[in-house]
């Protein structure tokens, strides 16, 4: 059935630069995405994006592996490409003392917490993965590395992709060599890609950013944020998206791997029911609001340096997680949670496909 309306799709750069068959990317959502979901969005056409944040080089190597087994389909690993922040124990003491009443109520011993090894940022070990075992596409959120490290990305034959939530990110990551441009726009659920403002109150929402960012780069761009239907992916189309990334909808998918706790915060979701906040990582990322959110955020100065804040509420979090609590959970969702289809990624991948081409053969949602 793909294969029938395969060249009705009217722009081919992404489709033709990846080597895909469906304008659809799943999201790569660090601690949700799975190899089944990877393989299964690959399988129909779209492409599976493995994300590496939460792993490590040789968990990097085995998913990959396992991902490579299962399909010859091209495949995206993405990286993080943050700078890891020197220790800063007067920041971490500030953060301890706002947690503080949290653990109390909890009854746990501050003394619990463990430092580190969270969201590791991409580096030379990574990129010996990379030039191992060779994926066709590499994407970066929060900029782009290290430059040598970006040539020898390339060097490997592959596509290189990274978010900007502004026009002059946009530009600045052309100028830097990527290969397509994710806008993505304030609506989009988790981290927030910015790299060159840390300016909330003036991001930029997908309907007005993608058209702006098309006019702005030669390189084909591909939309996120508030997308969870096809009626999204084909109005992506006609502000000149190339493609889209979507991430939400996938979170409903049987091969998700989230807390229970987040899946039932996304199951009853409203649009005005997330918030960009800091202070589940220290980054700007939007969740459904929860008791953290509300108390100590949305965005508050008490929060130590991206990914360090995290350790700190691992415990009271796993505490309430297992009474079925939400309140410290980060519960990533972008804006247009409501619309997602409940199905299998397999199937989702081309019904936001199929959906789309109905969409523009009508020029009507309905």
């Amino acid at each position: 059935m793909i294969g029938v309306h395969m060249t009705r799709w009217p722009d081919r750069r992404i489709l033709d630069l990846f080597g895909i068959e469906l304008p659809i990317i799943q999201a790569p959502m660090a601690g949700a995405t799975t190899v089944d979901m990877v393989v299964a969005t690959a399988k129909a056409g779209g492409l599976g994006s493995l994300p590496s944040a939460l792993l490590n080089v040789e968990g990097l190597r085995k998913a990959l592996g396992e991902i490579r087994a299962a399909t010859k389909a091209p495949v995206n690993v993405n990286f993080f490409a943050h700078l890891s922040p020197a220790d800063d124990p007067s920041a971490q003491a500030r953060w301890r003392a706002l947690l503080a009443p949290y653990y109390a109520e909890a009854d746990l011993d501050p003394a619990t917490i463990v430092a580190g090894g969270v969201r590791a940022p991409f580096d030379p070990a990574f990129c010996d993965v990379v030039e191992d075992l060779r994926p066709e596409v590499v994407s970066f959120h929060f900029g782009l590395p290290a430059r040598e490290l970006v040539q020898r990305v390339k060097a490997t034959g592959a596509k290189v992709v990274s978010s900007a939530t502004t026009v002059a990110e946009a530009v600045w990551l052309e100028a830097n060599g990527v290969d397509a441009v994710i806008a993505m726009g304030f609506e989009a659920g988790g981290h927030r890609g910015n790299f060159l403002t840390d300016n909330m109150a003036t991001q930029v929402g997908t309907m007005a950013l993608v058209p702006q960012v098309v006019d702005a780069v030669r390189v084909p761009v591909i939309a996120a944020g508030g997308i969870a239907d096809g009626r999204g992916v084909a109005a992506a189309l006609m502000l000149g998206a190339s493609a889209v990334q979507i991430g939400t909808a996938y979170l409903f998918c049987p091969e998700a791997r989230i807390p229970d706790v987040h899946a039932e915060a996304l199951a009853a979701s409203r649009d005005d029911g997330t918030a960009i906040a800091n202070v589940f990582t220290g980054r700007p990322a939007r969740s459904v609001v929860n008791r953290l959110v509300r108390e100590l955020g949305p965005i508050s100065e008490g929060v130590p340096a991206f990914p360090t804040a995290a350790a700190a509420l691992a415990p009271i979090r796993a505490k309430a997680e297992a009474d079925s609590r939400d309140d410290f959970t980060n519960l990533w969702s972008g804006q247009a949670a409501k619309l997602a289809l409940r199905t299998g990624a397999e199937t989702l991948t081309r019904e936001l496909y199929l959906t789309a081409l109905d969409v523009l053969d009508r020029r009507t949602p309905f």
